[in-house]
C-alpha cells in the first residue's frame, strides 16, 4: 500500500472518533449549590455571635466566592450562619434568605433545587443539619462534621439532566482536628 494512501485511511479512521463526542462525556454543569456551616462563635450559647476567627473565616469565604455569580444566599435564622455568609452576600449584593433550621433537609433541598433549577446558590447550616442537606441534594453518602470542622466547602452541581455531583473542599484556616 502507498505511504500517502496509508496514512489517509489512518486519518480517516481517527477524524470520527475525534469529533464524537463520548457518549458517557459529563454534561454541563447548570446548577451549583455550595453548602458550609457557619464560622467559628465566640461561645456555646444559643445564638452567638461570630469570634475573631469566625469573622476571619466569613471574610475567606467571600474571597473564595468573589468571582462566582451567585444567584442567591442562603442562611439559617441563628446570628452565626447570617454573619458567615454576610460579607459573601454584601459582596455580590443580594440579600440572604432565611430558611429554619429545623426544617427537614429533604425539603430545604428541593426548596432549593425549586427555585434555583440554574445559577450557583450559597447555603450556610450547622453541624448536624450541613451533611444532611448536602446528602439530600446529591443522594450520595456524607460523612458526618465534627463540632469542630468549619471549613467544610460542599459543592454540589447538577448537569441539564438533574445528575448531582458532589465535590468537598476546604476554605479558610484549617479547622482544628478533634
Amino acid at each position: 500500500m502507498r505511504p500517502l494512501l496509508r496514512v489517509l485511511l489512518v486519518l480517516s479512521a481517527t477524524l470520527p472518533a475525534g469529533c464524537a463526542t463520548h457518549p458517557d462525556a459529563a454534561a454541563p454543569v447548570v446548577a451549583t449549590v455550595i453548602v458550609v456551616r457557619h464560622a467559628e462563635k465566640v461561645d456555646a450559647s444559643r445564638d452567638p455571635d461570630l469570634s475573631a476567627a469566625g469573622r476571619a473565616r466569613a471574610q475567606a469565604l467571600a474571597a473564595r466566592l468573589d468571582d462566582a455569580t451567585l444567584a442567591a444566599v442562603y442562611a439559617t435564622e441563628f446570628k452565626r450562619t447570617g454573619q458567615t455568609v454576610g460579607p459573601t452576600a454584601d459582596a455580590h449584593r443580594l440579600a440572604i434568605t432565611p430558611y429554619g433550621a429545623g426544617q427537614p433537609a429533604s425539603a430545604v433541598a428541593a426548596r432549593l433545587r425549586a427555585d434555583h433549577p440554574r445559577g450557583t446558590v450559597l447555603v450556610a447550616g450547622h453541624s448536624n443539619t450541613v451533611p444532611e442537606l448536602v446528602a439530600a441534594l446529591c443522594a450520595c453518602a456524607v460523612a458526618p462534621m465534627a463540632d469542630t470542622e468549619y471549613d467544610r466547602f460542599s459543592v454540589v452541581t447538577f448537569d441539564a439532566r438533574g445528575r448531582a455531583r458532589l465535590d468537598v473542599q476546604r476554605y479558610g484556616a484549617p479547622s482544628a482536628t478533634p
